[in-house]
């Protein structure tokens, strides 16, 4: 196999919005199952568990990861079936994401995944993750076989190497103001799904190595 990165990288001022794009022939609903629901995260990228509620903290399996650790990820923004935001942060950082869907004409839906970066430092480490964690993604969905990340490490290094030089693009801001999301790694648990997103309980007396 010889997977071919697909990512594009622009500059929002100080900042940089690494994205990646995947098209699916499946509802909107169909796909954001499988970006939100634990049963079907695990399938690509790791099972979680928690209370799936924008403010809320779920944990996450990163289990294609050494390990296949745990970690927290905070649910910044959950607005089905169109966009989730995440951030975590680890010993790397702090990680920001979203998951945009669309869904296009002819029975198909696209996914925008999205890193906003403080820094493009390491980025020719870390993209070629995100590019392997979304073929499984497409993988899962369709029945192929699993992609193999020695294909995308250290192979596509130069690919985002070149995308951090002067001719990234370059945009005013971004395409909406919005939380921050994060970069995964993931987990899993006996879980309320967060495609169904609910909003948070008033308060009472009682109370996924980067990719």
């Amino acid at each position: 196999m010889n997977p071919h990165p697909t990512a594009e990288l622009f500059r929002t001022g100080t900042r940089s919005d690494l994205v990646l794009t995947r098209t699916f022939r499946a509802s909107v609903e169909d796909v954001w199952a499988s970006v939100t629901e634990s049963d079907r995260t695990a399938r690509w990228f790791g099972p979680w568990e928690g209370d799936g509620a924008p403010g809320r903290t779920i944990k996450v399996q990163m289990v294609y990861e050494d390990e296949a650790a745990w970690m927290d990820m905070r649910i910044d923004a959950c607005e089905p079936p169109q966009r989730l935001a995440l951030s975590a942060v680890d010993e790397h950082g702090t990680w920001r994401i979203e998951l945009l869907l669309s869904e296009k004409g002819g029975g198909t839906t696209r996914l925008r995944f999205v890193q906003h970066l403080d820094s493009v430092e390491g980025l020719e480490e870390v993209g070629p993750g995100w590019e392997y964690y979304l073929d499984m993604l497409v993988a899962a969905r369709d029945g192929s076989p699993r992609p193999d990340f020695n294909d995308y490490y250290p192979a596509m290094k130069q690919y985002f190497a070149d995308l951090t030089g002067p001719t990234a693009t370059r945009r005013p801001g971004r395409n909406r103001a919005t939380p921050y999301g994060s970069a995964p790694r993931t987990g899993g648990l006996t879980h309320r799904p967060a495609g169904a997103c609910r909003r948070p309980r008033r308060p009472s007396p009682r109370r996924g190595r980067a990719p």
